[in-house]
């Protein structure tokens, strides 16, 4: 298992736990050659990508013309460029061994347009197309390829960006981590395109699906004003 990810001490905590044949690889997604880099370590170490996870994201909060023009191309590279190329890089191989697979983290927030997160929705949306859309081209192949979409998981993700002072995020209802991962990777191994782990999510989907898309942005933008006093 190869671990990679920015903070260095806490991926090679991890992997220590992990056991002996879990490596940990410091290295920012947002960097051109990343892909390259990591195929090069997992060389090596001896390795190949039989499962990639992509998980790795960031988020910018706030007006988009009022927000920092370098913090969105960088969550573009991460969000969607990132889980492009190394999604790419990696399912030749799968395909032609006939096994392995992609799992792709997603979101909820991929169904809908997000005014003061613009970019982030827009990037879920991109992972929810391309993963679904890929997953279509490998059927019969013995590959899978999965879209994991959760909603709001207790994490410190939503916090670091400060979307955690919103009435969004107050209020909408929270998965623990290690079930929201245990779903994931089940979902995956069952071979699913797409998994939405709880009803309540799933509930919010369906409303995403069927409101227009006027009444959305009207209702996001009201619940994604900062909380005074928070």
């Amino acid at each position: 298992m190869l671990l990679v990810g920015r903070p260095e001490g806490a991926l090679g905590e991890l992997a220590t736990e992990i056991g002996e044949r879990a490596h940990a690889f410091s290295i920012d997604l947002s960097e051109a050659d990343a892909g390259e880099r990591i195929e090069g370590k997992l060389a090596e170490v001896g390795a190949y990508c039989d499962v990639l996870v992509n998980s790795a994201g960031v988020g910018v909060f706030g007006p988009a013309a009022e927000t920092s023009r370098k913090e969105h191309l960088d969550l573009v590279d991460v969000n969607i460029r990132a889980v492009t190329e190394l999604t790419l890089r990696f399912l030749p191989g799968m395909i032609a061994r006939r096994r392995g697979g992609v799992l792709n983290l997603g979101s909820i927030t991929g169904y809908t347009p997000g005014p003061d997160m613009s970019t982030y929705f827009a990037s879920k949306a991109y992972v929810r197309s391309f993963t679904t859309a890929v997953a279509e081209e490998v059927r019969g192949t013995g590959v899978t390829v999965t879209c994991f979409s959760p909603g709001v998981v207790r994490t410190a993700f939503f916090e670091r960006f400060g979307v955690g002072k919103t009435r969004l995020f107050k209020l909408a209802p929270r998965s623990d981590p290690a079930a929201a991962a245990e779903a994931g990777w089940r979902g995956f191994r069952a071979g699913k395109r797409l998994v939405i782990p709880r009803f309540v999510d799933r509930l919010i989907v369906g409303g995403c699906l069927i409101l227009p898309d006027a009444v959305l942005l009207r209702l996001i933008s009201a619940l994604m004003g900062r909380r005074r006093g928070a």
